[in-house]
């Protein structure tokens, strides 16, 4: 199929559309969180709560306002699963037969590794726990981290991850947002679980197609930036060309002249502005920082881990989009006691047209709402 050009505004609209982020304060209905965690891929898990959860963020900023025990009940159900991809994330259960080689094939991480080696009596003593008792979080577990680790994590804590990472264990539900592990035959569909493990080409593509469809236009390394997908160029790029060959991907160049696009074969190179809304700082549409600083020229920064005298923009910082730019970011801080949520800070971007202020104002004020707070206080 032959390439074609297009603006690189195009792409962003398309982008943006892409999300489908919802223009107005609603309430989800019943079914939404399922198809929107299909629609997206992949939804990020995030521990900071400073205005909420990183992934009720995400998902009300396109669905509305939904009851976290319909997600919870998708969990358990096997519907939707935990495991990594860009990060820690929520997943549609089709993906899980594709999750399996990374399962199978050694630790995520080295610290899972080295919780195998060091505590390994206590891998079949947690099995037996859970095979007796349900689903248990770590809590459940007497013990203490040593301090050597990041973490700090209690040897218990460390061998339910490093099992959760190998696919023995999966995640049952949360509760405080603490995990609840459980026997993988006792979470996951039998189905699912016999179904045959795909080839490595049958995963990339899959893989591939679905960061596309999900964000509506991505470079080739973008597309492995969604996944945090290792080996390179080397490894995807060809499939990705299998993929425009087959009619399924279309490869546009914009005329910024830089590095091609890959969009869905049947895609409208061009999509409405988007609502005012404040993006979670770990929004799918925002993972990949040098594609939004080429589609949006904002360059996204996260400064939760910095000291406070380190920080240029605040704590837990949301991008505000409104039309089909970035225009500031705020600082925000949900007061959950006093029903407030805090501006504590608001940085416009440079060269920003029309009324930022109203723009912040209506995105905070439906914010407000979604978090079930009756007030937005500017400092």
């Amino acid at each position: 199929m032959p390439t074609a050009t297009v603006s690189l505004a195009a792409i962003r609209r398309l982008t943006l559309s892409t999300q489908g982020y919802t223009p107005r304060f609603r309430r989800a209905r019943p079914g939404e969180v399922e198809e929107a965690i299909r629609r997206l891929s992949a939804v990020q898990l995030d521990s900071i709560s400073a205005v909420d959860r990183a992934h009720r963020l995400t998902l009300s900023s396109r669905i509305g306002v939904y009851p976290e025990a319909e997600l919870q009940q998708l969990v358990a159900s096997g519907r939707v699963f935990e495991y990594w991809a860009h990060e820690a994330c929520l997943l549609p259960v089709d993906l899980w037969p594709h999750c399996r080689r990374t399962m199978e094939g050694g630790a995520h991480w080295q610290y899972h590794e080295r919780a195998m080696l060091q505590h390994g009596d206590l891998v079949e003593p947690v099995l037996e726990r859970i095979r007796a008792e349900g689903p248990l979080a770590s809590r459940d577990f007497e013990g203490a981290g040593d301090g050597t680790e990041m973490w700090n994590w209690k040897p218990a804590k460390a061998v339910l991850e490093a099992l959760w990472d190998r696919g023995v264990l999966s995640v049952a539900g949360r509760q405080s947002f603490q995990r609840r592990y459980d026997l993988t035959e006792r979470v996951i569909p039998r189905a699912v679980l016999e179904a045959p493990v795909p080839s490595e080409d049958e995963t990339l593509r899959t893989l591939a197609l679905l960061a596309v469809r999900a964000r509506g236009a991505l470079t080739e390394p973008a597309i492995r930036e969604h996944w945090r997908l290792k080996g390179g160029r080397a490894r995807l790029h060809h499939h990705v060309l299998a993929l425009v060959d087959e009619g399924l991907l279309r490869e546009v160049h914009p005329d910024d002249e830089g590095p091609p696009f890959y969009v869905d074969a049947e895609a409208e190179l061009d999509g409405g502005p988007a609502p005012p809304v404040l993006l979670c700082p770990f929004d799918n549409l925002v993972w990949d920082r040098p594609l939004l600083e080429r589609l949006f020229g904002f360059r996204h920064v996260i400064e939760v881990y910095k000291r406070e005298h380190e920080r240029q923009y605040g704590y837990y910082v949301l991008p505000l989009l409104a039309g089909d730019r970035i225009v500031g970011r705020a600082d925000l801080k949900a007061d959950r006691a006093q029903g407030v949520l805090h501006v504590r800070r608001f940085h416009p971007e440079p060269r920003t047209r029309g009324n930022v202020a109203g723009k912040l104002e209506r995105a905070a004020v439906r914010l407000a709402r979604v978090l079930g707070l009756a007030e937005v206080r500017y400092a």
